[in-house]
């Protein structure tokens, strides 16, 4: 099947599965009234909304600048950049790292990016043992899925789910307490750190004005994995980066009180680089990773590159009433809700992911919710147009509109067909568009022409 049928088949089956809707409802519930309550420290969160939208619309702009900065400050401190255009790139630089250290072991946390890029698997195909780290991507990996949310990736699982994967994978006990469930996971991957060879994380910001990579988390396992291992390693998309340290005072509590209803989130951490003569702790090395990966293909389209500003908050998400129906895992992309239609499609390309900006009811739920202003629901109509000036649209309702133009400017043609050519024709034109979830109007037999009567 194509992408598209992948995802009419995946999202009919999550859309009508109640126990499904159920967990989400309820998950999705709780964050709700988290976020409401953590709006609570704010006198004015439109205006930081506002704020925040400047700082990183002036951040893309200049995207350029800024990133040669974090460079350039980067490197005064003895950290290595890589710039990877795209994902093959920025894979082979990377096993060219674990080669050269000959490892074959690796801690990960906190990256979206490993997931764009498919590092895990790429990485145990070379020997290297690849382990995630942060509770949720970690119960990803052992159920053998992707995460199914930007910040919660098990959204989608009860307690009793993941209590029944660790008794089928690991051997423990059941049980549907959620801390014994977290100390289960905590002892099998404490050992882990201490024995691998590099560490890898991603980042929440890239900081030019001091050359360094801004973490925000709530389990500390992103410091754990930059502390023990002798190398590390962040891989981090271009479009990240901030002007200055002040401005993560706007963007950390922005991200966490959007992201999980939190003022801030436990553990803050900013790394400028591999341990320095006077430190007792940190990396010996660091890399980082700046990737591409068709970002540079928004960045390209003025009306389109404001998606670039999203902080991975995950709001729209929560917000999206599709999203709340079809899961994360139907949209077959790193990145699903609101933000993932409008931005896979440039990142994976516009023909295999093009339908995912059609998955929207264009209600704008998420672009109220949205920390940085994002004009989502807009730039999911921008692209539809784009799909279309690129001939990527159904041909078969192409035809069933050009029809239809042409017979609403002249009428005595549309007399000329019957009811009965008329309803066959809607039937067949839009019968895997408009038809699969809707009844296709009958059209009514034309009546004789009333006599025109004078009074």
């Amino acid at each position: 099947m194509s992408t598209i049928q992948e995802f009419h088949t995946a999202s009919e089956d999550k859309a009508f599965d109640l126990k499904h809707r159920q967990t989400i409802n309820h998950n999705i519930g709780k964050y709700n009234v988290a976020v409401k309550n953590g709006m609570g420290q704010y006198m004015d969160h439109e205006l930081a909304r506002s704020r925040g939208s400047y700082l990183k619309t002036q951040a893309i702009e200049n995207l350029d600048k800024y990133l040669l900065q974090f460079e350039e400050n980067f490197k005064k401190r003895g950290g290595k950049v890589i710039w990877a255009e795209t994902k093959e790139d920025a894979l082979r630089e990377i096993l060219s790292i674990f080669e050269k250290k000959r490892a074959k072991s690796v801690v990960k946390s906190k990256s979206m990016a490993t997931e764009e890029i498919h590092l895990n698997e790429y990485l145990e195909k070379h020997g290297v043992e690849a382990v995630e780290t942060d509770l949720g991507e970690y119960i990803c990996q052992l159920s053998g899925q992707r995460p199914y949310h930007i910040v919660t990736p098990v959204m989608h699982m009860s307690k009793e789910d993941i209590s029944e994967l660790f008794f089928q994978k690991l051997k423990t006990a059941r049980t549907n307490d959620p801390q014994e469930l977290t100390m289960i996971a905590r002892k099998m991957l404490r050992e882990k750190y201490t024995t691998a060879d590099v560490g890898i994380t991603g980042a929440n910001f890239l900081v030019a004005d001091i050359g360094g990579i801004a973490i925000t988390e709530n389990e500390g396992n992103s410091r754990l994995s930059v502390g023990f291992p002798r190398t590390h390693i962040a891989i981090v998309g271009i479009e990240k980066v901030i002007p200055s340290l002040q401005d993560l005072d706007l963007f950390w509590p922005l991200l966490a009180t959007s992201g999980t209803g939190q003022q801030v989130t436990v553990y803050s951490t900013v790394v400028t680089g591999p341990r320095q003569p006077d430190e007792v702790d940190g990396p010996e090395e660091m890399y980082v990773v700046l990737l591409d990966n068709g970002r540079t293909n928004l960045l390209k389209e003025p009306d389109k590159r404001q998606a670039l500003n999203c902080i991975r908050c995950g709001a729209c998400l929560n917000a999206c009433p599709v999203y709340r129906n079809i899961g994360g895992h139907t949209y077959e992309s790193t990145y699903s809700g609101p933000i993932g239609s409008v931005i896979s499609p440039h990142l994976m390309g516009m023909k295999e992911f093009k339908h995912l900006s059609y998955a929207s009811s264009l209600c704008g739920a998420c672009t109220s919710v949205c920390p940085v202003r994002i004009d989502l629901h807009n730039l999911l109509l921008l692209n539809r147009q784009q799909s279309v000036k690129e001939g990527l649209h159904d041909k078969r309702e192409e035809l069933g509109f050009k029809a239809w133009e042409k017979g609403m400017k002249n009428r005595k043609l549309m007399n000329m067909v019957g009811a009965g050519l008329k309803n066959w024709a809607l039937k067949t034109f839009f019968k895997d568009t408009w038809g699969r979830r809707r009844i296709t109007p009958a059209l009514p037999p034309l009546q004789p022409a009333m006599e025109r009567k004078t009074w």
